[in-house]
């Protein structure tokens, strides 16, 4: 019997809100709340609410069903703030059998291009949450984008972990096809597992494209590409990012009445069985290692990094960022801590991405800015005023001047003085509408404002 991977990406970034230059040095709250509650209340009402409940049916009706997640922290943190049926509806599959939480990056970070001590850090946090939240130990490692290369790969295998997820990509595989188990050529002992690109893509991003000449795919329809595979090919890999049913591809594509069909179709008329990646990387044997000296990702036509470091933009941030990491691993300020995870999440610098000309529609997907330009600078002000908390708390540590000490007083007591604000917002907010005093007219057109909330993520 040939197996079947079917595998789902979920995450959601802390978009920042709008930092201005003379934010820098007197407000250090980043976030545009109103936002991310806007867009992940959307999305599980859309996506994952709804997917979780047939995948939860499936999981009922077909004893060989099987399915495979990776959850970042930072969407499981949003979860609990915005959604919390939604963190309940994963824990309910996670603890099924036949469904398998993978191991990733805690923040959705480039850690792993940057900072090897950041890339060890990010993934034994995001073990420690898989543990928390859903009781388990991931066997199986998918980083961020699928960004893999040799050197990953060892390093990967270092963590303990047996096997990683990454792209089929042409230009690795040359003549070679990724329907096998392959493993990595420096550490044999991790197993690589590839996406199949063309049959994922045909789902993920061409099932409601009217001028493909396969539409309507059915489910019927994909399980006979599935019969017409080669024989001796082993496994293939179905990757996608869960928003692929319900927001990328909307209800009304019949997306999610192609998710319920699909098992059946699959199990009913091919001789291909669902695995999820720790069965294959144990039962199955590799062909052959796989060589990959440069890092590879998921992302765009060219399946590399030009999606995050591709233009000056993305670099000096990039830079600016990663050149704060050995003081951050002497900093134990908790809320410095949240701020430097969330600032890591790759869609920062997917934001600032000029590549709209080949792949505009991916790029915007969920992007509150009009420009990258616009995105650059409204993160630099952000990194600007990180920065500046995080020398003076470096500097405080290790016995700094008079005036670093002043100024460092001075940030707490600000810091104090919006966490203060921040309860009183909350007690306004769960006080009966009868039992408030009445708004004047300055206070109601306060509340027209930005709709920006303190209830901080970070704080």
């Amino acid at each position: 019997m040939r197996r079947l991977s079917l595998y789902f990406q979920v995450h959601q970034p802390f978009r920042l809100r709008r930092y201005r230059f003379f934010d820098i040095g007197n407000d250090h709250y980043y976030y545009d709340d109103y936002l991310n509650e806007s867009v992940m209340r959307k999305v599980a009402e859309r996506s994952y609410l709804r997917a979780n409940e047939i995948i939860s049916r499936l999981l009922e009706r077909h004893e060989g069903f099987k399915v495979a997640f990776s959850i970042t922290g930072i969407a499981l943190e949003q979860f609990e703030l915005y959604v919390p049926e939604v963190l309940e509806s994963f824990r309910r599959l996670a603890a099924h059998p036949r469904v398998e939480m993978l191991g990733e990056t805690y923040a959705h970070s480039l850690a792993s291009l940057a900072n090897q001590e950041e890339f060890k850090r990010q993934v034994e946090e995001h073990r420690q949450a898989m543990k928390k939240y859903f009781g388990v130990t991931p066997h199986v490692f998918r980083n961020t984008e699928l960004i893999y290369s040799d050197e990953i790969g060892a390093r990967v295998a270092e963590m303990g972990f047996e096997g990683i997820l990454t792209e089929g990509a042409k230009h690795v595989l040359g003549w070679k096809s990724p329907n096998y188990l392959y493993c990595n050529a420096i550490n044999p002992r991790l197993k690589v597992l590839l996406k199949n690109f063309k049959l994922s893509d045909d789902i993920a991003f061409r099932f409601s494209d009217r001028n493909w000449a396969e539409w309507p795919l059915t489910a019927e329809k994909f399980a006979g590409w599935l019969r017409d595979l080669p024989p001796q090919e082993e496994i293939v890999g179905l990757f996608m990012d869960y928003e692929t049913f319900g927001e990328h591809q909307w209800e009304e594509t019949g997306i999610f009445g192609f998710l319920e069909a699909f098992p059946a179709a699959v199990l009913g008329s091919t001789d291909f069985i669902f695995t999820t990646p720790t069965d294959a990387v144990r039962e199955l044997q590799p062909v052959s290692d796989i060589s990959v000296p440069h890092p590879i990702s998921w992302a765009d036509e060219e399946r590399d990094l030009t999606a995050w470091l591709g233009n000056e933009l993305q670099d000096e941030a990039f830079g600016k960022l990663y050149a704060l990491a050995d003081k951050m691993k002497k900093i134990k300020d908790a809320g410095l801590k949240k701020d430097w995870n969330y600032l890591q999440a790759s869609d920062h610098f997917y934001y600032m991405c000029t590549k709209f000309f080949s792949d505009g529609a991916v790029h915007s997907y969920f992007n509150p800015y009009d420009s990258p330009y616009d995105a650059f600078i409204n993160y630099m002000n952000v990194l600007s005023d990180f920065e500046l908390r995080v020398n003076t708390a470096y500097a405080e540590k290790k016995g700094g001047s008079p005036e670093v000490t002043k100024l460092t007083r001075l940030l707490r007591e600000k810091e104090q003085e919006l966490e203060k604000l921040r309860k009183e917002l909350e007690k306004y907010k769960n006080t009966p509408v009868s039992g408030r005093r009445k708004t004047t007219g300055r206070s109601s057109a306060t509340q027209k404002g930005t709709g920006r909330k303190k209830k901080s993520p970070g704080k």
